[in-house]
């Protein structure tokens, strides 16, 4: 079903949700409002606050029962039933509260990824193999230093020093 926007019959091509002192305040709004309220920036990706409130809502229906019935947060007092339907956590002790249910919803959006990894860029590569080819060059020199092997200690040092003016 779509929405017409609140201030006319046109429909509503612009969404938007904010949170003012714990209450949701929903808006939809055609073309010519949304610019009117400086919200006329059309974006091709959906908000990602949009994103997690979908995917919440279809996949937390898969969870059992008992997730979803029992216990409350000991803080705020929020269900996890309150949060399939707001898409809203109460406060930080929440995640705490739901991890179990909230860690299987994140594995299931990411694919199975339970660590941010984030991105390299493609000339650290480089970067990357010097600094793992320095730190066992380091290794090599604590080992001789601890087996009191003072020639190799040595000779591991200035390569090192070497190998560090070369990529400075």
């Amino acid at each position: 079903m779509k929405r017409k926007c609140d201030r006319c019959a046109r429909p509503a091509t612009h969404h938007s949700v904010e949170i003012n002192q714990g209450q949701k305040i929903e808006k939809h709004l055609c073309d010519q409002h949304a610019s009117e309220e400086g919200l006329a920036i059309k974006s091709i990706n959906t908000p990602i606050n949009e994103l997690l409130t979908n995917f919440v809502k279809i996949h937390s229906s898969d969870e059992p029962e008992r997730r979803t019935t029992g216990g409350a947060c000991e803080n705020c007092g929020l269900t996890f039933a309150q949060f399939r339907k707001d898409s809203l956590l109460g406060c930080p002790d929440c995640y705490k509260a739901f991890e179990e249910p909230l860690s299987n919803l994140l594995e299931r959006a990411h694919e199975g990824g339970t660590h941010h990894i984030g991105k390299v860029p493609r000339r650290a590569g480089a970067g990357e193999q010097r600094q793992a080819m320095l730190m066992r060059m380091r290794k090599q020199l604590n080992a001789a230093v601890v087996g009191e092997d003072y020639e190799l200690a040595a000779r591991l040092r200035d390569d090192i020093n070497r190998f560090e003016e070369e990529t400075t």
